[in-house]
């Protein structure tokens, strides 16, 4: 049970999503086709799910494996799947888990559990088992829908000591198979691995799609407001794991905002679904925004070359162009494509709705995927503690490069004081406020329809994460950075992740950023290490171009000209493709607590 202290303070802020004219006065940059505020409907993630069957029952909602599902024959799955989970004693409020990569049994899973007031929670597929232990310990599930090629390894050696009762298991061409032709059959079938299940009380995920469906147990009555429709992990990059409760009303509210950003209903347009949906970015911009405008989605369950997917956007109905949600990684693979123009001119245009998330879209990237692919790129900015989307750049017009553009619709945003919230806000972006530009630093906060009802039973940490200000609830969202006079906002960086070198405070992302203006650079990654009489020291880790013959030494020498002493890195450490996580995030962490100055201070199990 989600505390009481978190049911209220969603409560309030459900009351004031509504954002006050006045904070519009100054912003340019908002694009002229979406609305400032919207009325937000109270309804669950099928209801919404409904709507759009009722409209668009015979166009097709998913892609995969060269399976294409309508909106109808998806409904239909949900509504059997939902029916069966009813049959095999699942009740409103049990906790489901994902184990799966992204294929049509994901999207079903999750609309056919939130359907009867369950609860989807995601797992990372790339998870060793301890990682998918510790999972289950914090979310509880009674339920396990896994993949059948990954059981042995990955869950059958933590399976007893979990809470899971049950097993649904599925391959990845399951639903390929009962609709795919004999030519997809054998493109495919080769490639997918297998594997047995042998937990005790297991059944297939296909066998429960032979239930008939019955409306009138699976339509359940829910709070919108109050029973939560996913739990969406977070925190695994600055500390322990947390779950992010999502209600109804969350998700189904971002997913409103995103389609109002993207330009409203856009009915047969595609949305590539690279990312995995069990994050928080693909959860919304991907799978649930799909539904909202009226598309379909094209899911890969693992990433596709460029030339695949450039192969597929030619091949596929794409004439009313494509959503494309990925890091920047994504994009700077098809900016650097050179062969793109010549061998795919069906691609150039298509890409004219893409958005790029965590982390900076650097202008390089932005300036050459537009030139190779006439398309249209914009950064974003979210967390999962707001189901994920806050904001983004104008699709529709400029959009400047180095901010994270506006607030989507019914969103506020402020810079509060980073290290005592108590007084108050630095600048809200009223008419009256002065407090603009980079010396009035502080900490990035969001209040909204999308904000989370709390962290699964952390009261403690909830009450550190949401604030009450002004009778409104706040996100501290733990991102530094100061609003422009236009509205705009930049972030300096990550307030736990602050250097302080002889007294000086310095952002690794503007070390980063200013390090990338080097020509031979590709990716940076920047953290501080101990020392005993600086306090830190700044480490820089870098991937040079294959023709470089950058060293460390050369680019000390060009960092001492190009930025301010206290900002140089002390450390240069020249490495291959810097780590990153499943949707590309660099992991600066990784990299700081492997470093042997950092093991040599702390030890290795830090």
């Amino acid at each position: 049970m989600q505390n009481k202290e978190g049911y209220e303070m969603q409560s309030r802020l459900n009351d004031s999503y509504q954002v006050d004219e006045k904070k519009r006065w100054f912003q340019k940059w908002w694009p002229s086709n979406v609305p400032h505020n919207i009325d937000f409907k109270e309804k669950t993630l099928n209801q919404m799910l409904d709507e759009q069957v009722e409209k668009y029952p015979d166009q097709n909602l998913i892609w995969f494996l060269d399976t294409w599902v309508s909106y109808r024959q998806f409904q239909d799955y949900v509504k059997r799947f939902a029916t069966a989970l009813i049959d095999l004693g699942i009740k409103k409020g049990d906790v489901i888990a994902i184990h799966l990569p992204n294929c049509i049994q994901y999207v079903v899973a999750y609309y056919a559990i939130t359907r009867i007031g369950a609860i989807a929670n995601g797992i990372n597929p790339t998870y060793q088992p301890m990682e998918i232990l510790h999972q289950f310990d914090i979310v509880k599930p009674k339920m396990l829908i896994a993949y059948d090629a990954l059981y042995k390894t990955c869950i059958n050696p933590i399976i007893e000591n979990s809470s899971v009762e049950m097993v649904i298991y599925t391959n990845l061409a399951d639903l390929a198979q009962m609709f795919g032709t004999k030519k997809v059959l054998g493109k495919f079938l080769k490639k997918i691995p297998t594997g047995k299940c042998d937990f005790e009380n297991a059944i297939k995920f296909k066998d429960l799609l032979k239930t008939e469906p019955r409306d009138s147990d699976i339509n359940v009555k829910i709070d919108v407001k109050k029973d939560p429709a996913t739990y969406i992990m977070t925190g695994g990059t600055t500390g322990l794991p947390k779950a992010a409760v999502l209600t109804h009303f969350n998700v189904v509210s971002n997913a409103e905002q995103c389609k109002q950003w993207l330009g409203g209903e856009i009915t047969g347009i595609g949305n590539i679904g690279i990312l995995p949906l069990f994050h928080s970015f693909a959860h919304t911009v991907v799978m649930n925004t799909t539904v909202a405008i009226g598309g379909w989605m094209m899911l890969f369950a693992t990433p596709p070359s460029q030339d695949e997917l450039c192969e597929l956007i030619e091949k596929l109905p794409c004439s009313e162009g494509l959503v494309y949600a990925a890091a920047e990684i994504l994009f700077i693979k098809l900016a650097e494509l050179r062969h793109l123009k010549r061998r795919y001119p069906g691609v150039m245009g298509k890409l004219r709705l893409c958005i790029s998330s965590a982390g900076p879209l650097h202008k390089q990237v932005r300036d050459a995927f537009i030139e190779n692919t006439g398309g249209r790129i914009v950064e974003a900015y979210g967390l999962s503690e707001a189901s994920p989307a806050v904001s983004a750049g104008n699709l529709f017009g400029d959009s400047p490069v180095g901010v994270i553009g506006m607030p989507f619709p019914g969103t506020e945003w402020g810079i509060f004081h980073a290290e005592d919230f108590s007084k108050g806000p630095i600048c809200l972006g009223n008419p009256e406020d002065a407090n603009f530009g980079i010396e009035n630093t502080g900490e990035i906060c969001i209040c909204g329809p999308q904000l989370m009802k709390g962290y699964l039973n952390q009261p403690e940490e909830t009450a550190d994460a949401l604030i009450e200000y002004d009778g409104k609830i706040w996100l501290l969202t733990g991102d530094i950075g100061f609003m422009n006079e236009d509205g705009t906002v930049e972030i300096r960086d990550r307030k736990k992740q602050l250097i302080k070198y002889k007294g000086f405070s310095v952002f690794p992302k503007e070390v980063e950023e200013l390090l990338m203006k080097h020509t031979d650079i590709l990716e940076v990654a920047v953290s501080g290490l101990p020392h005993d009489e600086y306090g830190e020291v700044i480490k820089a880790w870098v991937s040079i171009r294959d023709d470089s013959d950058l060293s460390p030494r050369s680019i000390k020498e060009w960092a001492n000209e190009n930025m301010a002493h206290y900002k140089v890195p002390q450390h240069i450490a020249i490495i291959g493709d810097l780590p990153k996580n499943v949707i590309g995030k660099v992991q600066r962490r990784a990299l700081q607590i492997n470093d042997p100055i950092w093991k040599e201070k702390y030890g290795e199990t830090i």
